[in-house]
């Protein structure tokens, strides 16, 4: 049995590290059915979550995802990070958006599902002319 800790850290450094070319070996930190969430995607399967990465790096001239922190029990643990990115064809460099990870180890250490949390209206939509005009319109319509 894997160090539960030690496998979380591990993978904190992978997503660090992460480049398209370490695409190929996600079978190395994901089970074979293991599950991605993020806020536009739900898929299962490293195949699909390879798709996801994928479409990451395609849209993306830049990507690159900073750990914050690190902490894990009981065979779960969460990442609090920070990602930096530009997308492709756009010149200017975007705010980061900050989330948490919530990830399910397996008892080889490897990932059997991955839960992202962040915000993103507040984080990534209210950056772009249009929609983030509309965005921080409905954002103070609706605070208190």
């Amino acid at each position: 049995m894997t160090d539960p800790a030690k496998a979380l850290e591990r993978y904190a450094r992978f997503f660090e590290e992460l480049t398209p070319a370490d695409l190929d070996r996600l079978d190395e930190w994901f089970s074979p059915r293991a599950r991605f969430v993020d806020p536009f995607n739900d898929v299962c399967g490293v195949d699909a979550i390879r798709d996801v990465f994928e479409h990451m790096f395609r849209t993306c001239a830049t990507v690159r995802f900073e750990v914050l922190e690190c902490v894990s029990g009981d065979g779960v643990g969460y990442l609090r990070w920070r990602f930096h990115f530009r997308l492709r064809g756009d010149g200017s460099d975007r705010r980061p958006v900050d989330g948490v990870s919530r990830v399910e180890l397996g008892g080889d250490g490897r990932v059997a599902a991955h839960e992202d949390f962040w915000d993103a209206a507040g984080g990534l939509y209210e950056q772009f002319p249009v929609i983030g005009a509309l965005m921080r319109w409905l954002r103070n319509r609706l605070a208190v």
